[in-house]
């Protein structure tokens, strides 16, 4: 998962940009990057870290131009490594550059398809990969000077060769700015404007909540299949380039990465979660009639709504009984299983007095690998709890991902192979709880039933490009684990080292 930010503006964006992503951070704290056009030259800073920790004020200066994106990262495919952090870039035609949020399924045949049109990927970024494919279609169109239409023609031919999950992105020097998002809109994309002292400027997103930070109003969601071009002048062009475009967007958005104070596909990432508390604590009730629970108690942060919801459902205290180092990554997008587990009790500490003598009922918004909730409930323990009760407010996670978020590999995932008393059993609960899938996507729906259906692979196994068959998630596995991806970035350290030796 990823956070993208484009800019059309008739004063320096660099500044803008970077709040923008500071407020996306939750999305990805791996990498980010920035890159303006200045004149007929990008500036460009990437680096490892999070978005404070990579942009200095020299770099700040550097980046002029009143034209820009940026992107913050955590890896999916390919590798953690500093090579992979975007934006990326490419010289031939005209220079475009581009960053991009999601995951390309056919990305082997992509590769094949590019080396036959002489443009060679330098990484195992299928971000690298999509901006050659969009480079490759721009190249086909004549004149020094796009108008709208070739921009979309070019979007439309890309459309037609690439398959999977992308929001993207793109700068084209001399030209303009193009965002688009896939024919299913999987991943999140949204338009915004801004009266600015010579005009309209405007700002594409990953989430609503990077408009309101920097002063952009929020206009919609760019549709699934839809390109948004904003010409130097800075004229808004917008066409719908895929031929049947549908909605489904990825449910995990409103489960987990979203912020609570966001609104994707004209739904409340908030009230979405309220909703879900509300139908699991009528769960709880339901199937736990004879529950001996004291206290509710939250996982910070993402299902403090949701606690809070279940504990007014069973009319029952909610403490807050863990406080959150801020400063310390979200465990869950942390590349590598050992990061995972080493930075949890750093990243929580328990207060004994609302755990000590009670039987609490923790709340998370989902169960992944089972590392967080198995040493959160030890902490509870630790703490003096009786009895320990564990609920989710998503289903039980038994299949990879796909579309951009790191659950690639099923032998990772706890409820892989396993029923809800073993996964209990596991993580060392007194007992343990999910939510329905059909409520699941009743309390996201509720807020918008013109979106009636979700990317819901990760619980179901059922993917919408229909194009993942038992091979292709093999080989995702083989590729995409804990372990490949720790060889990948010590062979790329390797080979930067010596890039080092022979070039000082």
């Amino acid at each position: 998962m990823c956070g993208i930010v484009g800019i059309v503006a008739n004063s320096p964006v660099n500044q803008t940009i970077y709040d923008a992503l500071t407020v996306l951070q939750h999305r990805g704290q791996d990498a980010a990057g920035i890159v303006t056009v200045d004149g007929d030259a990008f500036r460009l800073r990437k680096a490892n870290g999070l978005v404070k920790d990579v942009f200095e004020i020299k770099h700040m200066h550097r980046l002029q131009g009143n034209v820009g994106l940026g992107h913050v990262r955590y890896p999916t495919a390919g590798s953690s490594s500093s090579s992979e952090a975007q934006p990326f870039y490419v010289n031939s035609p005209f220079g475009i550059t581009l960053a991009h949020n999601g995951n390309l399924t056919n990305a082997k045949e992509l590769i094949d398809e590019m080396a036959t049109m002489r443009r060679h990927i330098n990484t195992g970024s299928d971000s690298e990969l999509l901006l050659n494919v969009l480079a490759h279609e721009v190249q086909t169109m004549p004149g020094y000077q796009l108008t709208s239409d070739q921009v979309f023609d070019a979007v439309s031919q890309m459309h037609k060769k690439v398959r999977g999950a992308y929001a993207c992105v793109a700068l084209i020097i001399g030209q303009g700015m193009v965002a688009f998002r896939d024919p299913y809109g999987i991943r999140p994309l949204v338009l915004g404007k801004r009266n600015g002292d010579k005009g309209q400027e405007y700002m594409v997103a990953s989430e609503s909540v990077a408009l309101d930070a920097v002063g952009f109003e929020y206009l919609r969601d760019v549709a699934p299949g839809e390109a948004i071009f904003v010409d130097n002048q800075g004229q808004l062009f917008t066409k719908q380039c895929a031929e049947n475009p549908q909605l489904v967007p990825c449910i995990f958005e409103f489960v987990y990465f979203a912020r609570p104070d966001s609104t994707i596909d004209g739904i409340s990432v908030y009230a979405s979660r309220v909703n879900m508390g509300r139908k699991l604590g009528a769960k709880i009730a339901r199937e736990w009639e004879d529950n001996d629970i004291d206290v509710v108690i939250p996982i910070p942060e993402t299902s403090c709504d949701i606690a809070l919801q279940i504990a007014n459902e069973l009319d029952l205290p909610y403490r807050q009984g863990f406080v959150k180092n801020r400063y310390v990554g979200r465990t869950f997008i942390m590349p590598g299983q050992e990061q995972r587990k080493k930075s949890v009790r750093r990243k929580l500490n328990a207060i004994a007095q609302e755990f000590k003598g009670k039987n609490v009922l923790l709340v998370d918004d989902s169960v992944v690998r089972g590392t967080t909730s198995e040493q959160i409930i030890e902490m509870a323990r630790e703490s003096g709890a009786r009895k320990v009760y564990f609920a989710s407010a998503a289903p039980e996670i038994r299949f990879p991902n796909v579309y951009g978020i790191d659950m690639a590999s099923a032998s990772e995932l706890i409820a892989y192979g396993r029923d809800v008393e073993e996964v209990c059993q596991h993580i060392g609960a007194d007992g343990l709880i999910y939510q329905d899938l059909k409520d699941l996507v009743a309390a996201v729906s509720e807020e918008n039933p013109t979106v009636s259906r979700f990317d819901t692979s990760v619980f179901n196994g059922e993917y919408v490009t229909q194009d993942v068959d038992q091979s292709y998630l093999d080989q995702l596995t083989e590729n995409r684990n804990d372990d490949a991806k720790t060889k990948r970035d010590s062979e790329q350290s390797s080979n930067l080292e010596i890039h080092n030796v022979c070039h000082p």
